[in-house]
Protein backbone atom coordinates (compact mmCIF):
# COMPACT_ATOMS: atom_id res chain seq x y z
CA UNK A 1 0.00 0.00 0.00
CA UNK A 2 1.24 3.47 -0.86
CA UNK A 3 1.11 5.60 2.25
CA UNK A 4 -0.87 8.28 0.42
CA UNK A 5 -3.66 5.70 0.02
CA UNK A 6 -4.37 5.71 3.79
CA UNK A 7 -7.66 7.57 4.00
CA UNK A 8 -8.78 6.65 7.53
CA UNK A 9 -7.25 5.47 10.79
CA UNK A 10 -6.22 1.89 10.05
CA UNK A 11 -5.12 -0.79 12.49
CA UNK A 12 -1.76 -2.26 11.52
CA UNK A 13 -1.39 -6.02 11.28
CA UNK A 14 1.30 -7.83 13.23
CA UNK A 15 3.07 -8.68 9.97
CA UNK A 16 3.23 -4.99 9.04
CA UNK A 17 4.79 -4.16 12.39
CA UNK A 18 7.30 -6.98 12.02
CA UNK A 19 8.25 -5.69 8.58
CA UNK A 20 9.42 -2.42 10.16
CA UNK A 21 12.08 -4.14 12.29
CA UNK A 22 15.00 -3.93 9.79
CA UNK A 23 14.42 -0.20 9.33
CA UNK A 24 14.36 0.28 13.10
CA UNK A 25 17.65 -1.60 13.38
CA UNK A 26 19.17 0.65 10.70
CA UNK A 27 18.08 3.67 12.76
CA UNK A 28 19.59 2.10 15.87
CA UNK A 29 22.87 1.37 14.07
CA UNK A 30 23.29 5.02 13.12
CA UNK A 31 24.22 5.78 16.73
CA UNK A 32 27.12 3.31 16.69
CA UNK A 33 30.75 4.36 16.11
CA UNK A 34 31.58 4.67 12.42
CA UNK A 35 34.54 2.33 12.85
CA UNK A 36 32.29 -0.65 13.60
CA UNK A 37 29.46 0.31 11.26
CA UNK A 38 31.82 0.26 8.28
CA UNK A 39 32.45 -3.46 8.69
CA UNK A 40 28.84 -4.03 9.79
CA UNK A 41 30.04 -5.28 13.19
CA UNK A 42 27.90 -3.08 15.43
CA UNK A 43 26.38 -5.80 17.60
CA UNK A 44 22.68 -6.61 17.74
CA UNK A 45 21.56 -3.96 15.24
CA UNK A 46 23.97 -5.19 12.57
CA UNK A 47 23.31 -8.84 13.32
CA UNK A 48 19.58 -8.24 12.82
CA UNK A 49 20.13 -7.20 9.17
CA UNK A 50 22.63 -9.76 7.82
CA UNK A 51 24.11 -9.20 4.39
CA UNK A 52 23.98 -5.41 4.50
CA UNK A 53 27.11 -3.86 3.01
CA UNK A 54 28.06 -0.52 4.55
CA UNK A 55 30.16 1.50 2.11
CA UNK A 56 30.46 4.77 4.01
CA UNK A 57 30.12 5.69 7.69
CA UNK A 58 30.98 9.19 8.80
CA UNK A 59 30.04 12.14 10.99
CA UNK A 60 31.26 12.92 14.48
CA UNK A 61 28.04 12.89 16.48
CA UNK A 62 28.48 16.57 17.26
CA UNK A 63 28.69 19.20 14.51
CA UNK A 64 27.90 16.55 11.93
CA UNK A 65 25.53 13.82 13.16
CA UNK A 66 26.74 10.32 12.37
CA UNK A 67 25.35 8.64 9.27
CA UNK A 68 26.02 5.66 7.06
CA UNK A 69 25.32 4.58 3.50
CA UNK A 70 25.31 1.08 2.07
CA UNK A 71 23.64 -1.56 -0.06
CA UNK A 72 20.88 -3.88 1.20
CA UNK A 73 20.68 -6.90 -1.14
CA UNK A 74 17.41 -8.17 0.34
CA UNK A 75 15.56 -5.10 -0.96
CA UNK A 76 18.00 -4.18 -3.77
CA UNK A 77 18.14 -0.81 -2.06
CA UNK A 78 20.68 1.81 -1.17
CA UNK A 79 20.15 2.67 2.51
CA UNK A 80 21.04 5.97 4.18
CA UNK A 81 20.60 6.25 7.94
CA UNK A 82 21.07 9.36 10.09
CA UNK A 83 21.76 9.63 13.81
CA UNK A 84 19.69 11.90 16.05
CA UNK A 85 20.78 13.96 19.06
CA UNK A 86 20.20 14.05 22.80
CA UNK A 87 16.44 14.37 23.14
CA UNK A 88 16.50 16.91 26.00
CA UNK A 89 18.66 19.29 23.96
CA UNK A 90 16.45 18.75 20.93
CA UNK A 91 13.30 19.61 22.87
CA UNK A 92 14.88 22.83 24.14
CA UNK A 93 15.77 23.83 20.59
CA UNK A 94 12.39 22.91 19.12
CA UNK A 95 10.30 24.81 21.67
CA UNK A 96 12.30 28.02 21.22
CA UNK A 97 9.87 30.71 20.03
CA UNK A 98 12.64 32.18 17.87
CA UNK A 99 12.89 29.18 15.55
CA UNK A 100 13.49 30.40 12.01
CA UNK A 101 12.31 28.88 8.73
CA UNK A 102 14.09 29.46 5.45
CA UNK A 103 13.72 28.67 1.77
CA UNK A 104 15.40 25.56 0.45
CA UNK A 105 18.84 25.92 -1.16
CA UNK A 106 18.11 25.91 -4.90
CA UNK A 107 21.43 24.24 -5.64
CA UNK A 108 20.29 21.21 -3.60
CA UNK A 109 16.56 21.43 -4.28
CA UNK A 110 16.23 22.67 -7.87
CA UNK A 111 12.93 24.01 -9.11
CA UNK A 112 11.20 24.22 -5.72
CA UNK A 113 8.72 27.05 -5.24
CA UNK A 114 9.91 29.92 -3.04
CA UNK A 115 6.90 29.42 -0.75
CA UNK A 116 8.36 26.17 0.54
CA UNK A 117 10.18 26.76 3.82
CA UNK A 118 11.84 24.47 6.36
CA UNK A 119 13.48 24.68 9.77
CA UNK A 120 16.80 26.45 9.19
CA UNK A 121 18.75 24.21 11.57
CA UNK A 122 17.50 21.05 9.89
CA UNK A 123 18.26 22.49 6.45
CA UNK A 124 21.80 23.35 7.53
CA UNK A 125 22.39 19.89 9.00
CA UNK A 126 21.13 18.18 5.84
CA UNK A 127 23.25 20.38 3.59
CA UNK A 128 26.46 19.35 5.37
CA UNK A 129 26.31 15.82 3.96
CA UNK A 130 23.82 16.04 1.08
CA UNK A 131 26.20 15.87 -1.87
CA UNK A 132 28.49 13.32 -0.21
CA UNK A 133 25.53 11.02 0.34
CA UNK A 134 24.10 11.64 -3.14
CA UNK A 135 27.40 10.74 -4.80
CA UNK A 136 27.69 7.59 -2.70
CA UNK A 137 24.11 6.61 -3.55
CA UNK A 138 24.76 7.12 -7.27
CA UNK A 139 27.88 4.97 -7.03
CA UNK A 140 25.99 2.12 -5.32
CA UNK A 141 23.09 2.35 -7.77
CA UNK A 142 25.57 1.99 -10.62
CA UNK A 143 27.51 -0.85 -8.96
CA UNK A 144 24.54 -2.98 -7.87
CA UNK A 145 21.78 -1.82 -10.22
CA UNK A 146 19.75 -0.86 -7.14
CA UNK A 147 16.31 0.55 -7.87
CA UNK A 148 15.40 1.99 -4.44
CA UNK A 149 17.00 4.54 -2.14
CA UNK A 150 15.74 4.23 1.44
CA UNK A 151 16.22 7.13 3.85
CA UNK A 152 16.05 6.41 7.59
CA UNK A 153 16.55 8.43 10.74
CA UNK A 154 15.57 9.00 14.35
CA UNK A 155 14.90 12.35 16.03
CA UNK A 156 17.04 15.03 14.31
CA UNK A 157 18.18 12.21 12.01
CA UNK A 158 14.54 11.71 11.03
CA UNK A 159 14.27 15.37 10.05
CA UNK A 160 17.43 15.07 7.94
CA UNK A 161 16.11 11.88 6.34
CA UNK A 162 12.83 13.65 5.52
CA UNK A 163 14.77 16.40 3.74
CA UNK A 164 16.92 13.77 2.05
CA UNK A 165 13.82 12.10 0.61
CA UNK A 166 12.92 15.19 -1.41
CA UNK A 167 16.57 15.91 -2.20
CA UNK A 168 16.97 12.43 -3.67
CA UNK A 169 13.66 12.60 -5.54
CA UNK A 170 14.83 15.81 -7.23
CA UNK A 171 18.38 14.68 -7.99
CA UNK A 172 18.09 11.02 -9.00
CA UNK A 173 16.54 9.53 -12.16
CA UNK A 174 12.78 9.02 -11.98
CA UNK A 175 13.16 5.23 -12.23
CA UNK A 176 14.76 5.16 -8.76
CA UNK A 177 12.07 4.75 -6.10
CA UNK A 178 12.41 6.81 -2.92
CA UNK A 179 11.33 5.29 0.39
CA UNK A 180 11.49 6.89 3.83
CA UNK A 181 11.08 5.50 7.34
CA UNK A 182 11.66 7.82 10.29
CA UNK A 183 11.24 7.60 14.05
CA UNK A 184 10.27 10.31 16.53
CA UNK A 185 10.59 13.00 13.86
CA UNK A 186 9.85 16.65 14.68
CA UNK A 187 7.98 18.87 12.23
CA UNK A 188 10.36 19.92 9.45
CA UNK A 189 8.66 22.64 7.41
CA UNK A 190 5.57 24.63 6.52
CA UNK A 191 2.39 23.34 4.83
CA UNK A 192 3.91 24.06 1.41
CA UNK A 193 6.79 21.76 2.34
CA UNK A 194 4.32 19.05 3.37
CA UNK A 195 2.44 19.38 0.07
CA UNK A 196 5.68 19.17 -1.94
CA UNK A 197 6.85 16.17 0.05
CA UNK A 198 3.56 14.31 -0.34
CA UNK A 199 3.65 14.84 -4.11
CA UNK A 200 7.18 13.47 -4.47
CA UNK A 201 7.47 10.75 -1.78
CA UNK A 202 4.34 8.58 -1.49
CA UNK A 203 6.22 5.69 0.18
CA UNK A 204 6.92 7.18 3.58
CA UNK A 205 6.26 6.26 7.21
CA UNK A 206 7.03 8.46 10.21
CA UNK A 207 6.67 6.37 13.32
CA UNK A 208 5.65 7.98 16.61
CA UNK A 209 5.97 6.02 19.83
CA UNK A 210 3.26 6.26 22.47
CA UNK A 211 3.54 9.61 24.33
CA UNK A 212 6.72 10.89 22.66
CA UNK A 213 6.42 14.69 22.48
CA UNK A 214 9.13 15.33 19.89
CA UNK A 215 6.69 14.75 16.99
CA UNK A 216 4.45 17.60 18.20
CA UNK A 217 7.21 20.24 17.98
CA UNK A 218 7.86 22.81 16.59
CA UNK A 219 4.23 23.75 17.07
CA UNK A 220 1.67 24.12 14.32
CA UNK A 221 1.01 27.61 15.66
CA UNK A 222 4.55 28.51 14.58
CA UNK A 223 3.71 27.66 10.98
CA UNK A 224 5.01 24.08 10.89
CA UNK A 225 3.23 21.03 9.50
CA UNK A 226 4.06 17.36 9.34
CA UNK A 227 4.07 15.47 6.06
CA UNK A 228 1.88 12.41 5.48
CA UNK A 229 2.74 8.94 6.75
CA UNK A 230 2.04 8.85 10.49
CA UNK A 231 2.24 5.49 12.21
CA UNK A 232 1.39 5.77 15.89
CA UNK A 233 2.47 2.99 18.25
CA UNK A 234 -0.20 3.13 20.95
CA UNK A 235 1.27 0.27 22.97
CA UNK A 236 3.53 -2.69 22.15
CA UNK A 237 1.92 -4.68 19.36
CA UNK A 238 -0.79 -2.07 18.84
CA UNK A 239 -0.28 0.61 16.18
CA UNK A 240 -2.36 2.54 13.68
CA UNK A 241 -1.75 4.35 10.42
CA UNK A 242 -3.19 7.87 10.48
CA UNK A 243 -4.39 9.75 7.39
CA UNK A 244 -3.50 13.24 6.21
CA UNK A 245 -0.50 15.36 7.06
CA UNK A 246 -0.95 16.91 10.49
CA UNK A 247 -4.71 16.83 10.86
CA UNK A 248 -5.61 13.31 12.06
CA UNK A 249 -7.58 14.24 15.15
CA UNK A 250 -8.62 10.71 16.03
CA UNK A 251 -7.80 9.89 19.66
CA UNK A 252 -5.45 7.15 18.49
CA UNK A 253 -3.23 9.58 16.51
CA UNK A 254 -0.44 11.69 17.96
CA UNK A 255 -1.78 15.25 18.00
CA UNK A 256 -4.83 14.11 19.94
CA UNK A 257 -3.08 11.68 22.28
CA UNK A 258 -0.22 14.13 23.00
CA UNK A 259 -1.94 17.54 22.77
CA UNK A 260 0.95 19.38 24.44
CA UNK A 261 4.44 18.67 25.74
CA UNK A 262 3.24 18.57 29.34
CA UNK A 263 1.24 15.44 28.53
CA UNK A 264 4.13 13.72 26.77
CA UNK A 265 6.91 11.42 27.94
CA UNK A 266 10.37 12.07 26.54
CA UNK A 267 11.48 8.52 27.42
CA UNK A 268 9.09 7.21 24.75
CA UNK A 269 11.29 8.99 22.21
CA UNK A 270 13.89 6.25 22.71
CA UNK A 271 11.42 3.39 22.34
CA UNK A 272 10.55 0.68 22.47
CA UNK A 273 9.69 0.67 18.78
CA UNK A 274 8.23 -2.83 18.79
CA UNK A 275 10.89 -4.05 21.20
CA UNK A 276 13.77 -2.00 19.80
CA UNK A 277 15.26 1.05 21.52
CA UNK A 278 17.15 3.74 19.59
CA UNK A 279 19.90 5.94 21.02
CA UNK A 280 23.56 6.10 22.01
CA UNK A 281 23.17 3.67 24.90
CA UNK A 282 21.49 1.04 22.71
CA UNK A 283 24.41 0.34 20.38
CA UNK A 284 25.14 -3.09 21.89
Amino acid sequence: MRRTDVLAVTQMRSTQLADLAPYTEFARASYCPSSIVTGWKCGQACEAVPGFQASLAAGNGDGIPKYFVGYWPTENSVVVSHQGVDSTHLMADLTDINIRMERLDSSLFPGVDSGVEVHSGFANAQALTANIILNQAKSLISEYNANIVTLIGHSLGGAIAELDCVFMALNLPSNIAIKGVTYGTPRVGNPAWAALFDSLVPDFQRINNMKDMVPIVPGRGMGFSHVQGEVHIISPGNAVECPGDDDATDAQCTIASVPNVMEGNILDHLGPYEGIYIGDMYCT
